[in-house]
């Protein structure tokens, strides 16, 4: 059986669709058989496509995996898995300059925003993300790095950035590499001080977001606002 694009109708072959209909008439493993531009003996770069994502069940968590993850896949290979690497974080920076006039008022969008940068992440990282009077994104600090099972980060570090740059207020975001977002105890306490030091130093804490991985069977992150631990 052969399996080739360029054995498929004209009209069905990915880049003739995109050049007649645009990009958005192509489904995920189409779009990702342009940058594979080939397949394997039997598989097209489409079939590999799909394969990909039923393995691992969204672009999200497809986009999070290393390139040695990628290239450990049977049918791709350094250059192809390098191509795929290079599309999921030219998706993250994009999603990166789109912050800059949008209000980061609500979790999902931190997590829209900031979860592409968490994507290869094997240890903790947290970051403080500034804000400015209108809840916009004014810049960020990493705070700290830590192992595979702790970041540790203590109120002031936090702080530092808020006040020397004059933000009107902030949210910090760190990862569960694990990818279950639940927040520990150590989470609970640090939270708790961060926004005791917050109201002291008339800054706005807007959230601290918790960053997992997409799953079926539970939330992509937890929101310290959403519980109600966070009221600043």
């Amino acid at each position: 059986m052969n399996n080739r694009i360029m054995d498929m109708p004209c009209a069905d072959r990915p880049r003739e669709k995109m050049a007649r209909f645009g990009p958005g008439a192509l489904d995920n493993a189409e779009l990702m058989a342009l940058f594979l531009s080939t397949g394997t003996r039997g598989r097209s770069a489409i079939d590999i496509g799909r394969e990909l994502i039923a393995r691992y069940g969204s672009l999200g968590a497809l986009g999070s995996l290393t390139l040695d993850e990628l290239t450990a896949h049977a049918g791709l290979g350094p250059a192809k898995a390098s191509k795929l690497a290079a599309a999921f974080e030219l998706g993250a920076r994009v999603a990166r300059e789109q912050i800059r006039d949008i209000p980061l008022d609500r979790p999902e969008l931190l997590y829209q925003h900031f979860a592409p940068g968490f994507r290869q992440l094997h240890q903790e990282q947290l970051l403080v993300v500034l804000l400015d009077t209108r809840l916009r994104h004014a810049g960020t600090s990493v705070i700290s790095k830590g192992t595979v099972d702790s970041c540790n980060a203590h109120p002031r570090d936090i702080l530092r950035p808020v006040v020397t740059r004059g933000s009107y207020g902030f949210a910090v975001i760190h990862n569960h590499p694990s990818g279950d977002p639940t927040p520990s105890n150590a989470d609970h306490t640090v939270t708790r001080r961060i926004n005791e030091a917050a109201r002291l130093m008339q800054v706005k804490f807007l959230d601290h977001l918790i960053i997992g991985k997409p799953s079926p069977d539970r939330p992509s992150y937890f929101s310290f606002r959403e519980a109600g631990i966070v009221t600043s």
